[in-house]
């Protein structure tokens, strides 16, 4: 590990009521880890029976709507930024669902159920497909054991317990 800032090889130093931290003996100070963060999205439309989930360029397995939150921009500006880039769908409504850490790309995920209108999806080079599933479809077609699975149950099961 090496200093963000200074490029300085890092040590493990205590840190009352923090434990072990790398510290940059060169800057005197403390650098706790830094890692991404990321929006992840539970698309549905505006009767909240349908969830829209996006085949990405190269890969066989359906997942959900993800992006990662730009340096200065919230995770609010985020969601309609990055579901207008991958679809051309407008992003009506959201509401914060869940976070989890994602440890295959060391990015935290804060997941959202996103209402979108029903238009026409105009894809970006990022995306290959995208499609509309009732939730029984969606589920099966989510990857088994992924966070985007842990996601769509939880706002599943959310979206039950509202109508």
């Amino acid at each position: 590990m090496y200093c963000r800032d200074c490029g300085a090889k890092l040590t493990l130093r205590f840190l009352e009521n923090e434990g072990l931290i790398p510290y940059c003996e060169q800057c005197g100070a403390f650098k706790f880890p830094f890692f991404p963060v990321a929006v992840s999205m539970t698309v549905v439309n505006r009767a909240e029976n349908k969830i829209l989930l996006a085949r990405h360029a190269g890969e066989e397995d359906y997942k959900l709507f993800a992006g990662y939150i730009k340096k200065g921009e919230s995770a609010e500006k985020a969601i309609p930024r990055e579901l207008r880039e991958e679809t051309k769908l407008t992003a009506v409504k959201w509401r914060y669902h869940a976070s989890r850490y994602h440890d295959a790309k060391d990015v935290l995920m804060l997941n959202f159920i996103v209402t979108a209108d029903e238009g026409e999806i105009v894809l970006n080079e990022e995306i290959d497909e995208a499609c509309w599933f009732t939730p029984e479809e969606a589920r099966e077609h989510v990857i088994k054991g992924s966070t985007a699975e842990y996601f769509l149950l939880g706002a599943l099961n959310e979206l039950g317990r509202k109508k």
